[in-house]
């Protein structure tokens, strides 16, 4: 008999939410029916996508949260699946779960640690290159601006734009971050916008323009990114991360939106499923630059399921950098 700790939603918050939405709760395993695995957790992946779900309904009170996480298989009766096998799925926030088999996705890490695979390798590194590759249709050599550039997205969308030989201008609400992003990740200019200079700060860091504006904040920067746009100018649209606290997620007033007709500029929405065809193109390209040293990554890892709700406030709140991870074990 395995017990196991999950947490779960108990409260739809309004704005920012707080510890006492959650719970964490102790659950006892099902028996191992054929087909299914028991697997123990290691690592849980905290998203900005997540804080959306949490008031509209999509993440039912009571019930243990989803999201992606890796684990170690513990107990296997599924033929494809065997005891200590590294798998990913999208079934955390718990210690222990059972499920059936075919719903993993089984991993071999190699040299790479597993953690790499809920970020640069994962969801978040193919999001970054999808928006940045094919939907924002970057060439080498343009001018790139990336907001929440120290963020598990941005940072990877900013370095493949500096590997594609782009002048790139990161935004980021800290000095330690920007330091990171400048000193680390060779960005070309980084911003802090919590200056309140904004758009002064953007005007002045993009003398020749912007190409692409890889949009993960909207509001204030994608009303200070749109002047600046250049002649047929792309802004894939990966998120709002200002707006996910308001209430039904609206985003703040954008005053420039005109700049979108005279400067023929395309703006489009995209989720990371649109790239599923080019995942292998993309795994094998990203781990070239990883294991070249050619792209970086950083993780900020909450230790326990207890400090999930923790984890993910705190991701609300920018205290991360690079990826946010928890921990399990």
């Amino acid at each position: 008999m395995t017990i196991s700790r999950e947490v779960q939603l108990v409260n739809h918050p309004t704005g920012m939410p707080k510890t006492t939405d959650f719970a964490v709760i102790e659950s006892i395993l099902p028996a191992l029916q054929d087909g299914e695995v028991e697997i123990k957790n290691i690592y849980l992946s905290v998203d900005p996508a997540m804080r959306p779900r949490l008031s509209n309904g999509q993440q039912p009170l009571n019930e243990a949260m989803n999201g992606s996480a890796i684990g170690i298989v513990s107990a296997s009766r599924d033929i494809s699946l065997k005891e200590g096998d590294f798998v990913q799925h999208p079934f955390g926030f718990r210690e222990h779960l059972v499920c059936v088999g075919k719903n993993v996705h089984k991993l071999i890490p190699g040299d790479l640690p597993p953690s790499v695979y809920m970020h640069a390798l994962g969801g978040t590194g193919f999001t970054a290159w999808g928006g940045l590759l094919v939907t924002g249709e970057l060439r080498d050599g343009e001018n790139v601006f990336v907001s929440a550039a120290a963020g598990a997205v941005g940072s990877v969308a900013a370095q493949i734009a500096k590997i594609k030989n782009c002048y790139v201008i990161g935004s980021a609400g800290t000095d330690e971050k920007c330091k990171w992003l400048k000193e680390d990740l060779g960005l070309d200019a980084v911003i802090n916008y919590k200056d309140g200079l904004l758009r002064k700060s953007l005007k002045a860091a993009a003398p020749k323009g912007i190409d692409v504006y890889f949009e993960n904040v909207g509001g204030e920067h994608l009303d200070a990114a749109l002047p600046r746009m250049n002649v047929n100018g792309r802004i894939p649209v990966c998120g709002m991360i200002s707006a996910y606290n308001n209430h039904g997620a609206r985003s703040e007033g954008v005053t420039t939106l005109s700049n979108m007709i005279y400067q023929r500029i395309t703006m489009k929405g995209f989720v990371v499923t649109d790239f599923e065809n080019l995942r292998s193109q993309f795994l094998d390209q990203m781990s070239g630059w990883i294991k070249s040293g050619a792209l970086k990554y950083r993780e900020t890892i909450f230790e326990g399921i207890e400090r999930a709700p923790e984890a993910l406030i705190g991701l609300m709140t920018g205290e991360n950098i690079g990826k946010a991870l928890v921990k399990v074990s």
